[in-house]
């Protein structure tokens, strides 16, 4: 049985359209088995937050939004399965409820643990890898329909190249995560902080809180908020600098985009709430922004930090015309064979741009060319321009997931252009 057609095939940001023949809203997995066995090409949408064609297909389309339940929650091996549909926001609610939580999230509650995990979203944080770094256990439909189960303890090494996979192994229906107990965390936002005072103390700045997030034009040479997450220790005394590093506390709650309104954003201030409330940028019942804007993000060595900031400040007068807001992050090495983190500290520099694409792509090349002697590699569903042999080029162990979507999908049932350029070179 099959459901309504979606009838807005596009991105959540509406600059990419999808090149779906049917699109299909399965109910449970043995419809989703049904779907995949007698389909040419399959992918899954998610929530459809990326800003490319990582997740497009010619074939089907599938999207999870009914297998959203959260299957059970193991005190004693401190895991939780969870549906291929399930967002990070309701699975907050779940765990804390129960006393349990997870290390971090990303800025948005509202994406899916899937798509997140599969493209190797991140929060902030030196000592916080990226949300994928979380999953023990999977399982995938395979191009033949069949259920397949996919561990950490099973598989071992294999199993470092099945998480952060594009879609490109199969749909994954269930995903498990490891836990840990539930905490309280607090955020105080700074405003000022010069590119000069980050770079001088770029260590101290970015470890100086649990996850650090600092915003900037890249215009103004300095960065108009610092966002620090702080988790609230049990009989712990903590009073916020009324200084930090030549900043200083932002009078009320602030919105990453300097004159739109807080009222979407986490509770600041030093309100100290639960872990899911707190670490995302934006509340879970509101929608953070209409939408109407383009991504990037570039991750390099956290060694070359202070040189990339001054690198992309030089870029300034170009970056900030097309600019809503920059963010920058850091996030702790991982050893997943696809994640831009893979087996580097590493900075992360996220661009939210105006939905002017032309305009964009015609300056990603010189901001790639700012940050390509550092190593970059850019997230993997935004926006970028580096050419494939760049990335191919990027990630030792490539050669290993190629080897690992053959075994998985011989006929390529789950590839796209997007993995026949950027993984195969076709």
């Amino acid at each position: 049985m099959t459901h309504p057609p979606i009838t807005s095939p596009r991105n959540w940001a509406g600059n990419y359209t999808y090149h779906a023949a049917s699109w299909h809203r399965p109910r449970d997995v043995e419809e989703v088995r049904a779907l995949v066995a007698r389909a040419d090409r399959v992918k899954v949408s998610g929530t459809r937050h990326s800003f490319n064609g990582v997740a497009d297909t010619t074939g089907a389309m599938l999207s999870l939004e009914h297998l959203n339940r959260v299957v059970g929650l193991d005190e004693e091996r401190r895991t939780v399965t969870v549906e291929g549909g399930v967002r990070y926001g309701e699975l907050g609610r779940f765990l804390h409820a129960r006393g349990y939580g997870l290390p971090n999230l990303a800025s948005l509650p509202h994406l899916s643990v899937a798509g997140a995990c599969a493209t190797a979203t991140h929060g902030s944080g030196d000592r916080l890898g990226t949300l994928a770094t979380s999953v023990c256990a999977l399982e995938l439909v395979t191009a033949g329909g069949d259920p397949v189960a996919l561990s950490r303890e099973e598989h071992g090494e294999a199993f470092r190249g099945m998480v952060v996979a594009l879609g490109g192994l199969g749909v994954v229906t269930r995903l498990t995560l490891e836990v840990i107990p539930t905490y309280q965390v607090r955020q105080d936002v700074y405003e000022g902080l010069s590119l000069e005072a980050l770079e001088d103390n770029f260590g101290a700045v970015m470890s100086a809180a649990d996850s650090v997030s600092l915003f900037t034009d890249w215009g103004s040479g300095r960065f108009h908020q610092a966002w620090l997450k702080r988790r609230v220790r049990e009989g712990e005394t903590f009073r916020p600098e009324p200084e930090w590093f030549g900043a200083t506390p932002a009078p009320e709650d602030r919105h990453p985009i300097p004159g739109l309104s807080a009222v979407n954003c986490t509770p600041q201030r030093g309100a100290a709430g639960p872990w899911h409330e707190r670490l995302p940028h934006f509340r879970l019942e509101d929608t953070p922004s209409s939408g109407k804007e383009l991504q990037s993000e570039y991750f390099v060595p956290r060694e070359h930090g202070p040189a990339a900031l001054r690198a992309l400040h030089g870029l300034g007068e170009q970056i900030a015309p097309l600019l809503q807001v920059s963010e920058v992050r850091t996030v702790a090495a991982d050893g997943l064979w696809l994640s831009p983190a893979y087996e580097r500290e590493s900075v992360a520099f996220h661009f939210t741009w105006h939905r002017d694409e032309r305009a964009v792509r015609e300056l990603l090349p010189a901001l790639e060319a700012r940050l390509a002697p550092f190593g970059v590699r850019p997230h993997w569903g935004k926006v970028f321009t580096l050419p494939p042999a760049h990335l191919r080029a990027s990630y030792a162990r490539l050669p290993d997931f190629r080897d690992l979507l053959v075994s998985l999908d011989p006929r390529g049932k789950f590839r796209n252009a997007f993995l026949e350029t950027f993984i195969f070179g076709a």
